[in-house]
């Protein structure tokens, strides 16, 4: 679905992504971890194509992304950044509903999606609160729910992009959508590329990771191969203890 080839990206003469290479197939959960400033978010912003990088192709599908045609794109690529601002009054429910435009199912169909999504982000109480006067990690799964609605109305497995999408989350409402997250990859073969900083999320909800360390990936694969103590020591500086329950299990760090 995704390929990056040989991409560079400068800001201000400083290299902030340098000679990145992977591919994104259908159906997958593909994290991205690193330490602070490994230029996780700019990766995902030049996917999103809110950054223009200085070198390399990102094609999707076959085609290269800068010639997709801007509202044909809107219905395969959704983009969750860390932070939307949206200072208006306006009800949940009309923030969840933006998702729709432009609208390509009928309104019933649309508002069964909406309900859906609602329910399955436990936010259905909220749909007529005043969007600022919610908490940050409310605001962020009504964010989730309108990105979801854009793309339900995909014609084929769309893209999704998340920036540290559980930040403002409590336990159990991480878990909750990455959970989501991970049957939409399954059920409907999204292909959902997440930046993460909890390596047990991570390595709970990923099928495959990329490790960035000051703008290059220096290691993908599976949680079991990208997860080990010598990685974690060398990245994060950090000697872990790594427990398992079992062949192919994925990793839990303490």
């Amino acid at each position: 679905m995704l390929s990056i080839s040989k991409l560079t990206l400068k800001v201000n003469q400083k290299t902030i992504l340098n000679n990145i290479n992977f591919n994104a197939s259908a159906g997958k959960v593909i994290g991205i971890i690193g330490p602070n400033g490994a230029g996780k978010s700019s990766l995902l912003k030049a996917i999103s194509q809110d950054l223009v990088i200085n070198k390399g192709k990102i094609h999707f599908y076959h085609q290269e992304l800068i010639q997709w045609p801007k509202q044909k794109l809107a219905t395969l690529l959704g983009v969750l950044p860390q932070e939307s601002s949206l200072s208006f009054p306006f009800k949940v429910l009309d923030v969840v509903e933006m998702g729709l435009y432009p609208l390509s199912i009928s309104r019933q169909q649309g508002q069964i999606v909406i309900d859906d999504l609602l329910e399955k982000l436990a936010i259905s109480h909220l749909k007529n609160r005043p969007y600022p006067s919610l908490s940050g990690g409310e605001k962020q799964r009504v964010h989730l729910a309108r990105v979801l609605t854009q793309l339900s109305q995909a014609q084929k497995p769309p893209l999704l992009l998340l920036d540290e999408p559980t930040s403002a989350l409590d336990l159990a409402q991480q878990h909750k959508v990455l959970g989501l997250v991970q049957s939409l990859a399954k059920q409907s073969q999204y292909t959902v590329i997440t930046v993460l900083h909890d390596l047990n999320l991570a390595s709970r909800y990923a099928d495959e990771l990329l490790i960035m360390k000051q703008g290059e990936i220096v290691q993908k694969g599976s949680p079991e191969q990208c997860l080990t103590r010598q990685n974690i020591n060398d990245i994060w500086h950090y000697n872990p203890s790594i427990l398992t329950s079992g062949p192919h299990t994925n990793p839990i760090i303490i």
